[in-house]
């Protein structure tokens, strides 16, 4: 498989996750979204994915593909920070109830599930937009058990061929 990825994309994030918890090996092409006006907007690219979206799976000749990076472009800017802090602290007020109920070791129990592979991205996200997790005790410890595990230390962002050398760990 090759993996078409962007280091910072939660969605591509949560892809290299998947893959590594179920030890598939693959192949990184790091798509830079900012670099040349974006490189998801090359023919070359295109051709291969025409939403021009990262992440793009590509197995056995076909390719799977699903992003959101899109949204704050249409947000603009000036309101990227205000938009994000505020979707991401509905989310969490929300997921926070739920997870009363759900939660074990982590959101379903005691398994990695698909919310887990959804929330550890998020939790970075909130952390990039400076969103006060002290309301969500539950969110954050979930999270920090998560960043134990080899599958989501391996796929971090700042672990990624094409993460820029300032970023990395």
């Amino acid at each position: 498989p090759i993996l078409y990825s962007y280091f910072r994309s939660s969605c591509s994030w949560r892809v290299r996750i998947a893959l590594a918890l179920k030890g598939i090996d693959y192949e990184t092409m790091p798509i830079n979204l900012i670099k040349d006006g974006g490189q998801q907007f090359s023919k070359e690219f295109q051709a291969l994915n025409p939403t021009r979206q990262v992440p793009a799976l590509e197995i056995d000749g076909i390719t799977i593909s699903q992003s959101n990076l899109s949204v704050l472009k249409q947000v603009g800017q000036e309101n990227q920070l205000t938009w994000a802090q505020n979707a991401i602290t509905s989310g969490f007020n929300s997921l926070e109830q739920i997870l009363q109920s759900t939660a074990g070791q982590y959101c379903v129990g005691d398994e990695v599930s698909m919310a887990d592979l959804c929330l550890v991205p998020q939790v970075a996200n909130a952390e990039r937009f400076k969103v006060d997790l002290t309301p969500y005790p539950t969110i954050s410890r979930i999270n920090k058990t998560l960043l134990a595990l080899e599958a989501f230390q391996v796929s971090h962002p700042c672990r990624q061929p094409d993460t820029p050398a300032e970023l990395r760990a």
